[in-house]
């Protein structure tokens, strides 16, 4: 007598159960479907294409352009190929996420820290400007932005709120360091990776963080006084000379833009991120450190904290995840990033499907990279000592 149940094996193919699961003749017919969709979408898109002359492929990459971008960080000009110019707008994406990653930290763990603050305006008001940001679209925020940068006074009238810093309608102008020599750039940055290797390595040479964190502090000095002393380096300030505004680096109106927008929209999460983590330290600890008579410098540093990154470090890879995405929102207010150089591309050459696939392999590859950097450090740090 055959045993019925929730356990009893369902009639049909053993084999086929095994390799698909239940009902597989149902999930075999679904997938041949939507194979022929798809199959049926690709043929049309063919023919569309080659009715108004357009070949399937990625042949376009190699071909000039025949348009300025207005800001690159590598030579390039209007006979460059396509695939050079989605470099320049791959490089500005990556430069406006990484600097506006570091900074929304800065920003955002101050705000934090401001908004667990006994005193009842600081908290007031970091509150009030965390619900105004996270309650307004980031696109809206831009544009405010935006319209703010261009309507900064000519150069020649421009702010200059700190010595050496200018804002303008032409861009922001701060201070500078200008090498000489690329011996002099490769020297300074080879000390710079000395400098962070050395920290990141730290427990494993046997130094404390004060230790490891002044000599690096040192290190870094003595060679950039060297390398100004024998003029490999240089402080470049910028000085206003007639009309225009000369030397230091220069950020233009839509970077700036670009850049404060999202810095701003992203401390406002990062500021409850650390909040959250901050708080989800049991009382108990606080007042058994003080007990023992720790500071609340030293309790916070050496309790707290590490048992908040806990918390803190898995929900800053989504903040920084989505300030990278969020970038895309460039193309609104005329930065040229990756999308707004695909977008031109697409419009040129009419290879709208092969640059769509250009511009989500680039930010699935992004997103995969920033995942990986974090978990890894999470793995190595914030959950040590869980048992996970």
């Amino acid at each position: 007598m055959t045993a019925l149940g929730p356990d009893a094996p369902a009639p049909g193919s053993p084999l086929l159960k095994n390799l698909l699961g239940e009902r597989p003749l149902t999930q075999i017919l679904l997938f041949v479907g939507v194979l022929a969709a798809f199959g049926f979408l690709g043929q049309t898109m063919a023919t569309n294409m080659g009715r108004v002359g357009i070949t399937p492929g990625f042949a376009f990459l190699a071909r000039p352009t025949n348009f300025e971008i207005g800001e690159t960080l590598i030579a390039y000009s209007s006979q460059s190929s396509f695939a050079r110019a989605i470099l320049v707008g791959l490089l500005n994406t990556l430069l406006v996420s990484a600097v506006g990653c570091i900074l929304a930290t800065v920003l955002g763990v101050a705000l934090g820290l401001a908004r667990l603050s006994d005193n009842p305006l600081l908290s007031g008001s970091v509150r009030a400007y965390v619900e105004l940001i996270r309650n307004t679209p980031l696109l809206l925020q831009l544009f405010f932005w935006s319209a703010t940068f261009h309507a900064l006074p000519a150069a020649r009238k421009a702010f200059e709120p700190v010595a050496g810093v200018y804002l303008s309608n032409r861009g922001i102008y701060i201070p500078a360091l200008r090498f000489e020599s690329g011996l002099a750039a490769t020297v300074a940055l080879a000390s710079l990776a000395i400098a962070l290797l050395l920290l990141w390595r730290r427990k494993r040479i046997g130094l404390s963080a004060p230790t490891a964190s002044a000599v690096s502090v040192i290190g870094l000095v003595v060679v950039i006084s060297a390398l100004a002393a024998t003029g490999g380096m240089r402080a470049e300030i910028p000085s206003l000379k007639g009309f225009n505004i000369t030397g230091g680096l220069s950020l233009t109106p839509e970077f700036a833009a670009l850049l404060v927008g999202l810095v701003v929209n992203a401390a406002a999460l990062i500021a409850e991120i650390v909040r959250s983590g901050i708080q989800s330290v049991p009382r108990g600890q606080w007042e058994a450190a003080r007990a023992l008579g720790l500071p609340r410098g030293l309790i916070f540093a050496k309790i707290v904290l590490p048992q908040a990154l806990r918390v803190i470090t898995p929900l800053m890879t989504s903040t920084y995840l989505s300030l990278t995405k969020n970038s895309s929102l460039a193309v609104a207010i005329g930065y040229p990033d990756l999308v707004s150089i695909l977008n031109t591309a697409a419009n040129q050459t009419g290879q709208a499907l092969e640059t769509i696939l250009i511009m989500a392999s680039v930010y699935l590859t992004i997103s995969f990279a920033v995942s990986f950097a974090i978990n890894r450090y999470n793995k190595r740090y914030a959950l040590k000592g869980l048992g996970r």
